[in-house]
């Protein structure tokens, strides 16, 4: 159809976005707004949509309950429904008690039915409102806000009808009710129960799952039945069974201690923390606006919509696509139709904000390309890498504002400059956003910019599922996806919209206690946290004095050349060894600069952390005693030659770094047989016959020894010795990259290189270190490392303290440098990069973003640093996307050195000796 309005451009572009749409509600929705684009004198196009879409065109008043024809159970009650023109001719067939789902459904259409017509001839008043009763998708606080503003002056009937909407009619996410799951009588009932509840996405697919798998229909004395189709709400446990306070939402409370003022912690409080609470309207207004408070904001910001790399797949906002590796918050179709719709909204001649309407000329004869980028940047919301904001820049406020302000309907005393002052405080190139950057298409084709993908962004995944990177690999390469579709397994507080996986373990605050009070809690299979065991409360408040200076709490500084961060009064530093005063490198000190001035002779120890050390010297002034270390490296020996396993189940070596010291560091893990493994569970794992498995599970049901984690790889088949960054000799490449660590040179480990800029590193002059990934990189040479490698590197400081309580509230299961390697590698988003890491020998912690092709383009290169300066910065602001997870909870600051590539190149050919790069690359072999 939309070819009839191929001589109306704005009109065409809103046609197209029909085709890119798959559910029922939202078609609808987007034909009711079309005439706004697409006049009615346009009749060829009206006539063929309305011949194209029977049923949902916008001259068909239609049966109100057309669109929850399918969540009907029985197939009689779905063809009765849409051949009903009402309510009451489905209800002979449609039995209420078994048909909860259709009804509800039918119930929200024909209430926003009602309570929009109060919009009368307000177009965009009434589109608001039928955004709020869409069937397909949950009410957001910015979709109620928007209706407040643009109907109060309109309908205050409308107000109060979609107000007690929104009280009275909580949209619930399937994960919400896997507390039903335990009332079925059968085992096997429960178990598919919270499979089905935690993949499938409608009402309609869950009963019918559950009809199939539980084998029973949907009858009200089964008590199973009875929870799903009883009240809207789940009964409240008894208080004593309660395993964690409901209806909060944990992750924006981890904000409200960003607050500025006591008036926003309060109200930050008071929305976190009640489910229903009206507190946030004013909070909106207040605080969410306020210049003042913009880390609590951006804190908040990061909870509903984390940075992310990439944008493509714009129809309006094309000017934001092919951009692989700079940030946004929401790159998506929504956004997109939104930003178009923003800025037809506009051309009425005024702006309507929180707080203040902004009169302005024609925006669509007076710079009508910057207000489309103002459009799109507003909802598209570029991130800056350090601020994380997304406000534009005050220059260009100003500017625009100057040209195409309305003057004569400015209220007294506003100026363009004032109105800036509160919209866009910034200036600051390094915080804000640059309108000029989206003036114009991205400098990268499709085909360009196609050399970093972002596979969950958009995301593909249902909406109680987390999308993550797909780096175990497939056996099947035809069936292999770039991603996995994760089941959730909590949410972060019943109000919250946070996902965790099943098993994570997370630090919350506190429902009651002062800032600074968290407990940590883990996500159980019931789809709730629980297990929740506090933890001791930190004054958070209190500062540092350090060498009669006051140091703020939270800050960073340094102490010589240490890196300290002040945290509850007390000065929390790195070990690393100083070169003397102001930098000089004194006449006695030769070497690498090692602690306790210790001779930088390679004669490694391996110490109860699973860490070598180069010396036991070092060793020593580190603190371990003689007895908590043995000559050689922590690879060499066999841990499970003393037998230290029960008869009944098998020792598996595991060597891993701990950095709790609160209980043992055991190199091996005990392991029974299993009966029956998940076919979709864990990585893959290659057996020392080269034979990949599905999982160590399957590896062991085999009967098999593992080699390393990962797919099996043609070069690691024949012995070839390297050495990692953690001063580890491997037998092979994928060995040490299944450890996650990435290598230093090839050959058995023989010196120990510079810990610091400045110190010479004369041990290394015997290395013979491989060519760089691309000729062209600014390369980093990690802290002990004799050779330069082509990655940005984070230089982490975090604190023991809390390691040790997480490892003593986890049954002393010890916290290690691959259980927060792991964590952080979900945070990478683009499979071109990858994260490798370990500990220092000053104990911070060093984490690598690496490009992991072959041959890595200047772009991959760059796509790796943006990985990297995210995770920095989110780790410097305290961010709860990352800090809640246990152990990333005990980072307190992090110093980032990124690297670059000026010229394309890649690694020459070297068959016989394969450089890092082709190591590296071999994670990317995988299909």
């Amino acid at each position: 159809c939309c070819h009839h309005a191929a001589e109306f451009t704005p009109c065409k572009e809103a046609c197209d976005q029909l085709a890119t749409i798959k559910s029922e509600s939202r078609l609808k929705h987007l034909l009711q707004r079309l005439p706004g684009y697409c006049p009615e004198s346009m009749n060829d196009l009206w006539t063929c949509i309305n011949s194209t879409l029977p049923g949902v065109s916008r001259k068909s008043e239609g049966w109100v309950g057309l669109g929850c024809c399918e969540l009907a159970i029985s197939a009689e009650c779905r063809r009765e429904c849409r051949q009903a023109s009402s309510r009451s001719d489905i209800i002979k067939v449609c039995k209420k008690l078994t048909e909860n789902s259709l009804y509800s459904c039918i119930t929200k259409n024909e209430m926003g039915s009602t309570c929009c017509s109060y919009a009368g001839r307000h177009t965009t008043c009434r589109e608001y409102c039928q955004a709020i009763f869409r069937t397909d998708s949950t009410p957001t606080s910015s979709q109620i806000t928007a209706v407040t503003e643009y109907c109060q002056s309109h309908s205050a009937q409308l107000l109060a009808c979609v107000a007690n909407f929104t009280k009275s009619y909580p949209v619930r996410s399937p994960i919400d009710s896997l507390h039903c799951c335990d009332r079925a009588e059968a085992t096997h009932c429960q178990v598919a129960c919270r499979r089905i509840l935690r993949t499938m996405n409608t009402e309609h697919e869950i009963m019918e799952g559950l009809i199939q798998e539980c084998g029973s229909q949907p009858l009200p004395q089964d008590p199973m039945w009875q929870c799903f189709l009883g009240s809207a709400h789940p009964p409240s446990p008894p208080e004593e069974e309660t395993p964690h306070p409901a209806k909060m939402d944990c992750a924006k409370l981890h904000c409200c201690s960003k607050a500025n003022t006591s008036l926003c912690r309060d109200m930050c409080q008071e929305v976190s923390t009640k489910w229903g609470s009206q507190t946030w309207q004013d909070f909106d207004q207040l605080c969410e606006y306020n210049p003042v408070e913009t880390e609590l904001t951006e804190c908040l910001a990061d909870v509903r919509e984390p940075c992310q790399l990439g944008c493509k797949g714009l129809s309006y906002c094309t000017n934001f696509n092919n951009r692989p590796t700079e940030l946004f918050r929401s790159c998506n179709v929504q956004s997109d139709q939104g930003a178009m719709s923003d800025f037809k909204l506009w051309s009425n001649g005024t702006i309507k904000m929180p707080y203040m309407n902004i009169p302005v000329l024609d925006i669509r004869k007076c710079l009508p390309d910057m207000w489309k980028a103002v459009a799109c940047s507003l909802q598209i919301k570029p991130c800056h890498i350090k601020s994380r904001g997304s406000l534009i820049c005050k220059s260009d406020c100003v500017d625009i504002l100057t040209q195409c302000g309305d003057r004569r309907r400015f209220h007294e005393g506003q100026t363009p400059e004032r109105i800036c002052e509160l919209l866009s405080p910034v200036d600051d190139p390094e915080r804000c956003i640059p309108l000029h950057r989206y003036l114009g298409p991205s400098v990268l084709d499709s085909d360009r910019a196609e050399e970093v993908v972002h596979p969950c962004n958009p995301n593909p995944c249902p909406s109680n599922h987390v999308c993550q990177v797909n780096r175990r690999g497939c056996l099947d390469a035809l069936r292999c996806q770039p991603y996995i579709c994760v089941p959730a397994g909590c949410k972060l507080g019943e109000a919250s919209d946070f996902l965790v996986q099943l098993d994570a373990r997370v630090q919350v605050p506190t429902r009651t206690g002062p800032a600074g009070c968290y407990e940590v809690c883990s996500c159980g299979p019931s789809g709730r946290l629980e297990n929740c065991v506090e933890m001791p409360c930190l004054d958070i408040h209190k500062p540092c004095v350090v060498g009669g200076q006051r140091r703020s709490p939270g800050s960073t500084f340094r102490v010589d050349c240490r890196l300290c961060s002040c945290l509850a009064g007390d000065s929390v530093c790195s070990r690393r060894r100083c070169l003397g005063s102001e930098g000089a490198q004194p006449q006695h000190l030769t070497g690498t600069c090692l602690p306790c001035d210790c001779p930088d002779r390679f004669v490694p120890v391996c110490a109860s952390n699973g860490r070598n050390y180069p010396s036991a010297c070092v060793a020593r002034c580190l603190g371990f005693q003689d007895h908590q270390f043995v000559f050689g490296t922590c690879g060499m020996g066999n841990t499970c030659s003393s037998k230290p396993c029960p008869r009944n189940q098998r020792c598996v070596p595991r060597h891993r770094v701990c950095l709790s010291d609160s209980s043992a560091c055991p190199q091996y893990e005990c392991v029974g047989r299993p009966g029956v493994c998940d076919r979709n569970g864990g990585e893959l794992a290659c057996d020392t016959d080269g034979v990949v498995h599905l999982s160590v599970c399957h590896l062991q049901q085999a009967g098999k020894r593992l080699a390393y984690m990962g797919l099996c790889q043609e070069v690691c088949r024949k012995p070839q010795q390297v050495c990692g960054h953690n001063m580890e000799t491997y037998n092979t490449v994928c060995h040490a990259l299944a450890d996650r660590v990435a290598v230093d040179y090839e050959g058995p480990c023989h010196a120990v290189g510079a810990l610091s800029d400045g110190a010479p590193d004369s041990a290394c002059s015997i290395v013979s270190c491989p060519p760089l990934s691309s000729p062209g990189c600014r390369p980093v040479t990690p802290p002990g490392a004799c050779c330069p490698i082509c990655a940005s590197m984070l230089q982490i400081l975090w604190n023991k303290e809390a390691m040790n309580t997480f490892s003593k509230l986890n049954k002393n299961r010890p916290e290690t440098v691959q259980d927060v390697l792991q964590v952080l590698r979900l945070h990478v988003s683009v499979p071109q990069c990858d994260v490798f890491g370990y500990l220092s020998i000053d104990h911070m912690l060093v984490v690598l973003v690496a490009p992991v092709e072959r041959q890595p383009t200047p772009l991959q290169m760059e796509a790796c640093s943006k990985e990297a300066e995210k995770i920095d910065s989110l780790i410097n602001h305290a961010s709860p996307t990352l800090v809640s997870h246990v152990p990333l909870s005990a980072f307190l600051t992090s110093e980032i050195r990124t690297t670059s590539v000026h010229s394309s190149g890649g690694c020459p050919p070297s068959p016989l000796r394969p450089g890092l790069c082709f190591l590296l690359g071999l994670l990317s072999a995988a299909p």
